[in-house]
């Protein structure tokens, strides 16, 4: 062991459109929205995580709340550079000594990232002492979260439905053999209920109502096993401007995601479609594995096999899937060095 790896704190970060997590030492340390709040004023940020998040919706004219990152992808370089600082220093044994340790990191990123976008990731780990930064792509990161071991000559379907985007693969001897990353998510479908509301109820209603109606009553189909409560969903009247109070029934909100969940549908049979024989027919006998928080829409996977005829198995932590495979990269650097960027 030299004097690097003496002051050297290891990371996995999934580097989220919605939430960040990150694992230190084999545990999940951070898990918060990838929100930060600036003062306009100053410029300078005021909260991050979980505190921005609740600021969301309801500021005044001198506070903003940004989301740094938009489709898996850093989009405010300053904002999610600002972010990771805060959320590394929140990590038990980092922060609060007297030398800051060096760090070396593994970050997920989609796998239909650019060059000019990995290296924005890059970056802005190295504006946070990170000397050694490895990249590893989510769906990647998803199958070895999940347990499946990639580097087998078998090939796995991987559906990894996140905040910002997507991510579709077939994964075989440690690499990715065809993927679809499509901008279609979560951060899509909470769009899509707030139009609904505002075209068929006149009700106008913010991001985080819209995120909270998603979570209770959202559906993908029409018809459930289990009938999911009416939800009460508070807004404000398009027409009179009055404050206003509807209730919405999953089969409405299934109505509402239908476009947004044929579009995921058609880039999974585009992906099945290119897929080599000999793959497809190891997919035919594994199936299909989600993971990600928008795989957790309720009826998501039934449809999904209703369409592709093949069985589909969601994550028992489909939330954390993806960072505990990262984890586990970092953990086994050696093992996993070649799927490593």
């Amino acid at each position: 062991m030299g004097l690097f790896d003496f002051f050297t704190q290891e990371i996995a970060i999934d580097l989220g459109t919605a939430n960040t997590l990150i694992i230190h030492k084999g545990k999940i340390v951070v898990d918060s929205p990838s929100i930060v709040a600036f003062d306009r004023k100053s410029g300078k940020p005021i909260a991050v995580g979980e505190q921005a998040k609740h600021m969301q919706g309801k500021t005044h004219d001198d506070i903003k709340t940004v989301r740094p990152l938009k489709d898996g992808v850093i989009a405010d370089f300053e904002a999610s550079e600002h972010m990771i600082k805060e959320f590394i220093k929140k990590i038990p044994g980092i922060s609060g000594g007297f030398i800051s340790p060096v760090l070396r990191m593994v970050i997920c990123i989609p796998s239909g990232i650019t060059e000019v976008e990995k290296r924005a990731v890059k970056d802005s780990a190295q504006h946070v002492n990170a000397k050694d930064i490895h990249l590893i792509y989510e769906p990647m990161a998803a199958a070895i979260g999940l347990g499946i071991d990639v580097q087998q000559p078998q090939g796995n379907m991987i559906i990894d439905i996140g905040g910002g985007t997507t991510e579709i693969a077939i994964i075989a001897l440690g690499g990715i053999v065809c993927d679809k990353s499509v901008k279609i998510a979560g951060d899509v479908f909470t769009n899509d209920i707030s139009y609904y509301l505002r075209t068929h109820h006149n009700l106008y209603i913010g991001e985080r109502t819209a995120e909270r109606v998603k979570i209770e009553v959202g559906s993908a189909v029409e018809e459930l096993d289990e009938a999911v409560e009416d939800m009460a969903v508070q807004g404000r009247d398009l027409i009179t401007g009055k404050p206003k109070e509807i209730t919405v029934t999953y089969r409405e909100i299934a109505k509402a995601l239908d476009k947004s969940i044929l579009r995921i549908e058609d880039a999974v049979m585009e992906t099945l479609s290119q897929t080599p024989p000999e793959l497809a027919a190891d997919i035919y006998n594994t199936g299909i594995y989600m993971a990600g928080g928008g795989s957790m829409l309720r009826g998501l996977d039934k449809r999904i096999s209703k369409k592709t005829g093949l069985p589909v198995f969601l994550a028992d932590d489909p939330l954390r899937a993806v960072v505990k495979g990262t984890g586990i990269a970092l953990k086994n650097m050696d093992k996993y060095r070649l799927l490593l960027k």
